[in-house]
């Protein structure tokens, strides 16, 4: 309730705390950004106006921004810190020595300056989209990262960086940032170990019409990775599809009999083509071999059973070698023909 001494001056009291700002408006016009402590102000029929600001949010948001500095320019300049930044440039702004914001491009931000002291770092993202790894850890633990990108890359790995579809260069071991400023960042991360292939579950006809099933295995390492991803889409399907074909070539010339007679591998003619043409993009094949033949069950069956009369043939042989060894042994030789004539019968 004003008081009496208020309603006879026409003026009002207004105290600002030690935390505070307060913009005074009298009949709607701006007239002055009042600092702490008592203030007697005009206020003829209700027509003042403050609005008060507390400076534990150190940004000026206010409808009457535009107002005080056009009219106040003075007023503005003593009591704002403005920042801006340019098309390509991000703000980093410190407040007495902590990460307060990230600013983006095209962008302005307001503060009071007793808020601070501020501190105000602009990069030029134009000439490197990378982070200073340093800058990077602090934004990160401000948890400020809505104007970064992270893409961490392992040992054995190497990451290649692409920025609007353009490879930029090779990124080593570690986290790398880059800012999100419009632009499309891209990190493709390929692994440099040696890996195996396996080209499972393939059916290929062999030479006298039978069809088989085979598992392929193959190992291979990428030694340009620029390269490979950049010649084809996927280098490991690539690899995939000329194992196929390599094997489709052995094998196709080749009847069952030979295939599980010895153990097959690409013939060095198909595999010199794989790894010139995995060369070509990028990759290096050491070792390519056939790892299972799976014949279909009717095949398995008859197989079986040819083998299991093999068994029991070389079991009775061996019966009638010993029997053999044995009447030698007690009767001698001039009475092994005899002895013969009489274990046939028996």
């Amino acid at each position: 309730m004003k008081t009496i001494l208020e309603k006879l001056l026409g003026r009002q009291r207004v105290l600002v705390k030690e935390n505070e700002r307060a913009i005074a408006l009298y009949k709607g016009e701006i007239q002055a950004v009042l600092m702490p402590g008592e203030h007697w102000l005009a206020n003829r029929r209700g027509n003042l106006e403050v609005s008060r600001h507390d400076l534990k949010n150190p940004e000026f948001v206010s409808a009457y921004e535009k107002a005080l500095f056009d009219k106040l320019p003075d007023v503005a300049a003593r009591h704002f810190t403005v920042v801006r930044t340019g098309r390509a440039d991000i703000a980093v702004i410190e407040r007495d020595g902590v990460l307060h914001a990230v600013l983006a491009p095209d962008r302005k931000l307001v503060l009071w300056t007793d808020a601070g002291p501020w501190k105000v770092t602009s990069v030029d993202t134009a000439a490197d989209l990378a982070v200073d790894p340093a800058l990077m850890r602090r934004i990160g633990q401000a948890r400020k990262t809505e104007h970064m990108f992270l893409h961490p890359v392992t040992d054995g790995q190497v990451g290649l960086l692409f920025v609007d579809g353009v490879y930029t260069r090779a990124l080593v071991a570690g986290v790398h940032a880059f800012w999100n400023v419009g632009r499309m960042v891209q990190v493709k991360v390929v692994d440099l170990k040696r890996q195996s292939l396996d080209v499972a579950g393939q059916e290929m006809l062999t030479k006298d019409r039978v069809t088989i099933r085979v598992n392929i295995v193959a190992e291979y390492r990428v030694v340009d990775p620029v390269t490979a991803v950049s010649t084809v889409k996927d280098f490991s399907e690539a690899l995939y599809r000329a194992l196929q074909y390599a094997f489709r070539k052995t094998l196709g010339a080749l009847t069952l009999d030979q295939i599980l007679d010895k153990k097959v591998t690409v013939d060095e003619e198909a595999a010199a083509k794989v790894r010139a043409d995995m060369a070509a993009i990028g990759l290096e094949v050491s070792d390519i071999a056939l790892k299972d033949v799976i014949l279909p069950g009717e095949m398995r069956e008859i197989l079986n059973q040819v083998v299991s009369a093999e068994k029991q043939a070389e079991v009775a042989l061996e019966a009638i070698a010993g029997k053999v060894e044995r009447l030698t042994v007690h009767n001698g030789t001039g009475g092994l023909l005899n002895d013969l004539v009489k274990l046939r019968e028996s």
